[in-house]
């Protein structure tokens, strides 16, 4: 889950499916939020949870250089990741006994998908967001709530809304950065960045947990299909924000990076992940390269899906 979180495209919940710990999980978080600490639930949410963390702790830093640096790839990955996620969705929806007709699927899935492709295209109007010069407080938390909500339910990727929401970079940078300081000793350069960007994004996760999950539980209770419908309109929508074929530029002088007027001096110190982003026109190798990776990654969370499908009863015909 920890792996699926940081890779945008992946849903957290999928793999749970996958793990065959998907419903015990969710149980678990109900009772834990419901503070009835039974010995079973938490050590299932504990153990889930750390492992998780481990996973986020560990790669976190290859993931980030990864989206710097080979941008192209990574997105024209990540966008089969996060297309392999609607069968998933759509079995939901075949298995929905909500009585509401097919239309409330429909109508839901255009919401979605107008949210989704709305806050993708304004998040590229500065074709910057990406590198993180609007982290705050708020956008910390947000980001956040946003990745708990999406351990929810399969189908929903937490990195691909950090990264849409412009704080996919910061986090794992500030994952990086405190790792490094705690590896060398230096407890105090540690600080810095637990306590501006993980404490933050920490504090959104647990109200996410808390109460995002419920209040889907009460949504897919009372209005499963157009609950499920919203989400399928999220997951497609989300593609709209991964064009691939955008890179990172050094930045003008005269210009702002993170509130700071770029100078000469100041030019060749600024982080590759702090540059603005720019659209190029690709070679006929990269969009090559770009459908092989979208159809690496569709065949990867397809198969993810297949591994974690419900299983028939002994001696029953499967579904």
């Amino acid at each position: 889950m920890g792996l699926a979180n940081l890779v945008p495209g992946i849903s957290g919940g999928t793999m749970l499916l996958a793990a065959g710990v998907y419903p015990r999980f969710i149980n678990a978080i109900s009772e834990v939020t419901r503070l009835r600490l039974k010995l079973g639930p938490v050590v299932i949410l504990g153990t889930v949870v750390a492992a998780a963390l481990l996973a986020i702790v560990l790669g976190a830093g290859a993931l980030k250089d990864f989206v710097v640096n080979q941008r192209w790839a990574a997105y024209s990955l990540f966008i089969g990741l996060t297309l392999g996620g609607v069968p998933a969705l759509w079995g939901l929806v075949r298995a929905s006994k909500d009585a509401r007709p097919m239309a409330a699927v429909w109508i839901a899935a255009l919401v979605g998908f107008a949210a989704m492709a709305a806050l993708a295209i304004a998040q590229q109007s500065g074709l910057g967001a990406a590198g993180g010069g609007g982290s705050n407080v708020v956008m910390l938390g947000l980001a956040g709530v946003a990745g708990a909500s999406a351990m929810i339910l399969p189908g929903v990727s937490g990195g691909y809304l950090l990264l849409v929401l412009g704080q996919y970079v910061p986090i794992l940078s500030a994952i990086d950065s405190a790792k490094d300081a705690v590896r060398a000793g230096d407890y105090a350069a540690a600080l810095s960045p637990a306590l501006t960007v993980l404490v933050p994004v920490g504090i959104g996760v647990v109200v996410g947990v808390a109460v995002v999950s419920n209040v889907l539980r009460i949504m897919l209770a009372r209005f499963e299909k157009p609950t499920l419908g919203l989400l399928l309109g999220l997951l497609l929508g989300a593609v709209v924000g991964l064009w691939p074929f955008q890179q990172g530029v050094l930045p003008d002088i005269g210009s702002t990076v993170k509130g700071e007027v770029v100078t000469a001096e100041s030019q060749a110190t600024i982080d590759a992940e702090d540059w603005p982003i720019a659209y190029f026109t690709p070679s006929g190798t990269q969009i090559g390269g770009a459908i092989g990776l979208i159809v690496l990654g569709l065949g990867v969370t397809l198969g993810v899906s297949w591994l974690g499908r419900e299983k028939p009863a002994r001696g029953q015909p499967p579904a």
